[in-house]
């Protein structure tokens, strides 16, 4: 059955790719995302495409007021919009921090606010929120990056439950290691941030970490194998709470579940001797 869906982040990566496949199933598709000029192959592709700042309060209004003029309706909200802020703590400054919040959890909450009065009225609907393994797990340099996303993980629960009576779902989705541009632009803030000084050492071990995760051929999965399990969460009826998919993810959530915090430290912090 044909939906109406509007995904964040869509200019680039898991949302771009997710956006062309949902096209070619034959839904109605919205991608929307500051960086429009990349998304000129949405358009051609038969998609609809959308400025939206997620720090931006009238964008993300402007962005569902334009879906429900033109469509009267809204049946998926893709939450995908994110990136990673990392470096030490004591070297990121809290107005970093806090867009870190903004873009990962304040608007995503905000433009899933502006969707559910029409969810509700049509009594069915699905918010699929894009998080991390790192919403299970933890490293060094990365405490605003997965604060994000273990409050998403809270978040998305807690919501889970409230929309329950209105048929609606939430779904969460938790990737490992994929071939986007997030090791880039992890890479370079990090050694930035936190390359000189007390934390130097770690800091380029992680970078150079990052580095090889994302780049070693191999290392990562393509967009695709998540583009496919939001596909699946999309029309399956009853979806699961929680897609795991992508290099390490299972693998390291379920470390992190069996080792204990203190055994998991250890093997963590051998990353970056």
């Amino acid at each position: 059955m044909k939906k109406i869906i509007l995904i964040t982040g869509a200019s680039s990566g898991i949302g771009k790719v997710t956006a062309l496949q949902l096209l070619q199933e034959g839904h109605i598709v919205y991608g929307a995302a500051r960086r429009v000029d990349l998304m000129n192959d949405l358009l051609e592709a038969g998609g609809h495409v959308l400025p939206l700042d997620m720090t931006l309060e009238e964008s993300i209004v402007n962005v569902v007021k334009i879906i429900i003029k033109e469509q009267g309706r809204i049946d998926v909200l893709v939450n995908n919009a994110g990136y990673g802020l990392y470096g030490a703590v004591e070297d990121i400054s809290i107005e970093d921090a806090k867009r870190q919040f903004d873009v990962n959890l304040f608007g995503l909450a905000r433009i899933t606010q502006q969707v559910l009065p029409y969810m509700r009225a049509q009594q069915s609907g699905k918010i699929i929120n894009i998080s991390s393994m790192g919403g299970k797990v933890y490293t060094p340099l990365g405490a605003w990056y997965h604060a994000t996303k273990h409050a998403l993980e809270g978040w998305s629960d807690c919501l889970r439950l409230e929309l329950k009576p209105f048929q609606i779902d939430v779904v969460i989705i938790e990737p490992g290691i994929i071939a986007t541009e997030f090791g880039k632009v992890v890479h370079s803030p990090l050694l930035k941030n936190s390359g000189k000084g007390p934390y130097a050492t770690m800091a380029k071990a992680m970078a150079k970490s990052t580095k090889e995760s994302y780049e070693k051929p191999g290392a990562a999965s393509p967009p695709e194998v998540i583009a496919k399990v939001i596909s699946e969460a999309i029309s399956t009826k009853n979806p699961k709470i929680r897609y795991v998919a992508g290099k390490m993810a299972k693998t390291v959530m379920l470390l992190r579940k069996l080792l204990g915090d203190r055994i998991y430290d250890r093997l963590i912090m051998n990353i970056v001797k």
